[in-house]
């Protein structure tokens, strides 16, 4: 397999050119950045764009994907969503989006507000209104409920190997047993579409703590709800998590789901991380541990009727 160019300033600024028809700095083009300098194929394109570039075939057909789903999705939810202002390919075979940029900061620099958590709930609350058929048809997959038993058996491990590094204390996992994690299994009917992808970085933030978009819907799929509620549990907490949720109508299950799903991901990507086996901030992995393991009173709840509803 050919492999796909490096995106390069150069690059960039002249398919923005093209695009954008606009002047910029001294070399007649936009100003243009990596956003971060661990992410090549993702810039700031001036103030108001930014530019995101598939770096495989694979990337290509999500990116693709998400401008149709991005249209279903934006009716349904009270935050927005990112609007494409050009798309293409940038080299053969790999597209690229160039998007209006959301105002705001990430939830890794901001604080969630109280208003904010009833903009997350809206968000959560909307995605189960987007017509699953209608997100089938533009080819967004359906994914299995993960075992939770099985990531808890993982986790455990993960979390001795931490306790040996004095990164973490594993008798906090022994609250989570095997038969509580059998009462946490999914419901029939429970899929719904999700993000499926969020993260701190993804959740757009402004100074006032409300949250203004969400960010990278190309992980999107039809599913466990408590993936979300799991990825809001990284990024903005689990109490805020499991506050927002609740306020969307979810009851205790897919909320302490969500919870101890967070929970383990969190374990076990720490240990990945420590042990060399992933990159990324080893800070910001430490953080979303610590946002992870935040207590909250719902998780001293057990016992759930066998008939528990689904919303």
């Amino acid at each position: 397999m050919t492999q796909a160019p490096t995106p390069t300033a150069d690059t960039v600024r002249r398919l923005v050119r093209s695009l954008l028809k606009e002047g910029g700095d001294d070399t007649g083009g936009p100003d243009v950045r990596p956003v971060t300098e661990d992410r090549e194929h993702t810039w700031w394109i001036g103030s108001r764009h930014v530019l995101r570039l598939a770096p495989d075939r694979e990337a290509s057909l999500r990116r693709r994907r998400e401008l149709r789903l991005r249209d279903l999705v934006r009716p349904h939810v009270p935050v927005a969503v990112p609007t494409s202002v050009a798309h293409g390919d940038w080299a053969p075979g790999l597209a690229y989006t160039l998007d209006t940029r959301v105002p705001g900061g990430t939830a890794d620099e901001y604080d969630v507000s109280a208003v904010g958590e009833a903009d997350l709930a809206g968000l959560l609350s909307g995605l189960r209104t987007v017509p699953a058929r209608q997100a089938e048809a533009l080819g967004v997959p359906r994914v299995a409920p993960r075992s939770l038993d099985a990531l808890r058996r993982m986790a455990v491990h993960a979390a001795e190997r931490l306790a040996a590094a004095d990164e973490f204390d594993a008798a906090r996992l022994h609250q989570l047993t095997q038969p509580g994690a059998a009462q946490l299994a999914t419901q029939p009917g429970a899929a719904v579409l999700t993000h499926h992808g969020l993260t701190g970085a993804h959740v757009v933030v402004s100074a006032d703590g409300r949250v203004r978009g969400i960010l990278d819907w190309t992980a999107a799929a039809l599913g466990d709800p408590a993936e979300d509620i799991a990825g809001l549990a990284v990024a903005v907490g689990s109490p805020a998590a499991v506050r927002a949720a609740t306020l969307a109508g979810y009851g205790a299950r897919p909320c302490l789901r969500g919870l101890w799903l967070a929970r383990c991901d969190a374990v076990i990507r720490l240990t990945d991380h420590l042990e060399g086996r992933t990159g990324g901030s080893l800070t910001l992995l430490r953080t979303q541990l610590r946002r992870a393991w935040e207590p909250i009173l719902l998780e001293r709840v057990t016992d759930f009727p066998e008939d528990e509803p689904e919303p």
